[in-house]
């Protein structure tokens, strides 16, 4: 009997420390009572007053909006700057183009939020755009912070492939582009899904930026489960969050699953290649 040790009793006590209290926000999410900490049996009363409340709602439409023009916006800037990363060795000016890039790993949400606003402000003396702060200026402040860490992920992935397979479908008459899209593409998918799904993640959890930069009628999910909690947590916030909980919960396994197919099918193909050339020799 394999002996229960001290690292597998961290690792149970540290799931339990991140997942329990999403499990209890679920279970009482099916409470019937108005009141968050006084259990009184098993209701969907607040699942299905969640059509009645507009505003909650409306905010999570918004938000989820603006995270999917974000994940898409923020991959492509990303896998455009990590591209210039690795594969551009040498220019001038690459230490500080590496430094901004990564700049919003390490700085405070409150300055690049502070800073955002100052941005827009200015803008709009100066241009007259943008005329007013909403959906827009949030969607430009999240495609900022995310870039950096889809540039972190899809760089890393692009460090470790082999140039050579490019180089060999170039020297066959390839364009740069076909090569780009066809070979180099499928091979950082994984990375780039995972950038993505980070920055979709990001973008709906955010708060601090999107306070900064929202205006009149742009409040986000995370701004309205803030100003509702201060004056005590609502039986109908459980339950959104819950229903987010699954959606992320489905579309993490769908990744995963497909990820998987994926990479199984690449070792097939790769064992049929190697059978098919032992054959031949």
């Amino acid at each position: 009997m394999k002996r229960f040790s001290f690292s597998n009793f961290m690792l149970i006590a540290g799931m339990a420390f991140i997942y329990l209290p999403m499990l209890i926000l679920v279970i009482y999410s099916f409470n019937a009572s108005r009141l968050v900490t006084v259990w009184g049996g098993w209701s969907l009363h607040w699942y299905l007053g969640l059509l009645d409340n507009a505003q909650l709602m409306s905010s999570v439409g918004r938000s989820l909006e603006i995270a999917f023009y974000t994940a898409i916006a923020a991959t492509a800037l990303g896998t455009l700057a990590a591209f210039v990363l690795t594969r551009i060795p040498r220019f001038r000016g690459r230490t500080l183009f590496g430094g901004m890039v990564t700049a919003p790993l390490v700085m405070p949400e409150v300055i690049t939020g502070l800073s955002l606003l100052l941005l827009f402000v200015a803008m709009a003396q100066l241009i007259g755009w943008p005329a007013e702060r909403g959906l827009l200026t949030i969607w430009i402040a999240h495609t900022t912070f995310c870039t950096a860490y889809v540039a972190i992920v899809v760089s890393a992935r692009l460090r470790e492939l082999d140039l050579s397979i490019e180089e060999a479908a170039m020297d066959l008459g390839a364009r740069p582009w076909k090569v780009f899209f066809l070979i180099t593409i499928p091979m950082i998918a994984p990375s780039l899904a995972a950038g993505a799904m980070m920055s979709f993640a990001l973008s709906l959890d955010d708060l601090v930026l999107a306070s900064f930069v929202a205006g009149p009628g742009a409040t986000t999910l995370p701004m309205e489960i803030f100003s509702a909690v201060r004056l005590g947590v609502k039986p109908e916030i459980n339950a959104v969050a819950s229903l987010i909980l699954l959606v992320v919960s489905l579309f993490t396994f769908c990744a995963w699953y497909f990820s998987r197919r994926a990479e199984e099918h690449r070792k097939r193909a790769m064992l049929q290649a190697m059978e098919e050339t032992a054959k031949g020799a």
